[in-house]
């Protein structure tokens, strides 16, 4: 499914209309997940409601990663699609007390994002550095792994589980006219909401942060 959405990504790049720029974004970097009340309902019909402790684990496999196009329509002003690629394990403390064999979004926290963004071209270093910001929102599309202690139902699937959003404050450096290497806080929030095998749900509001690191091509 990552696939499809980086392949439908740069196909939407490659169909905006003809501009001045367009710049296609790659980033890695270190990413961490907010405590988050956590409700919903098992398949025996009991329910559950508690805070939980999440981890980020950015550099485990699957890690964490993300990339941008986006359509500068101006010298300032862009618009694009994003999709991001973060993780969420419910630590083992979290797990335990509120009886979770697996609490995680290991393939994805995922989140697919309408963007804009401002910028300030070469303001700094004889215009080499641009600092930027930006923000979207879209849809939050998690891997959902959930297992109750002593059940045998499984979750373990893709779902469209609500809305997303995300903000980024950053600043690129330009190598030449086509490449440049940024670096840039963002933090996005997502409304999960999903559905879980042998029935209830489980639904938190989930919040990230990261600190990213990339390089860019623009055309």
């Amino acid at each position: 499914m990552q696939r499809l959405l980086i392949a439908l990504t740069a196909t939407a790049a490659m169909a905006l209309p003809a501009a001045a720029e367009v710049e296609l974004s790659f980033y890695t970097g270190v990413q961490e997940v907010f405590s988050s009340h956590v409700r919903g309902e098992d398949s025996n019909g009991d329910d559950f409601d508690f805070l939980a402790d999440w981890e980020g684990k950015s550099f485990e496999m699957p890690p964490h990663w993300g990339v941008r196009a986006t359509w500068w329509r101006s010298e300032r002003l862009g618009f694009g699609v994003e999709f991001e690629h973060t993780k969420a394990y419910a630590s083992d403390a979290t797990r335990e007390e509120f009886g979770f064999d697996t609490l995680e979004f290991t393939d994805g926290l995922n989140s697919l994002t309408a963007n804009v963004f401002y910028r300030w071209p070469g303001i700094w270093a004889e215009g080499k550095i641009t600092p930027y910001v930006g923000a979207g929102v879209g849809l939050a599309i998690p891997h959902v792994e959930v297992t109750r202690t002593g059940s045998d139902d499984e979750t373990f699937e893709y779902q469209l589980a609500g809305p997303s959003a995300m903000i980024a404050a950053g600043v690129s450096y330009a190598l030449n006219e086509k490449w440049a290497l940024f670096g840039e806080y963002k933090s996005t929030f997502s409304m999960v909401s999903t559905d879980l095998d042998g029935g209830g749900n489980l639904d938190s509001n989930m919040s990230t942060w990261g600190i990213n690191l990339g390089v860019s091509y623009s055309f």
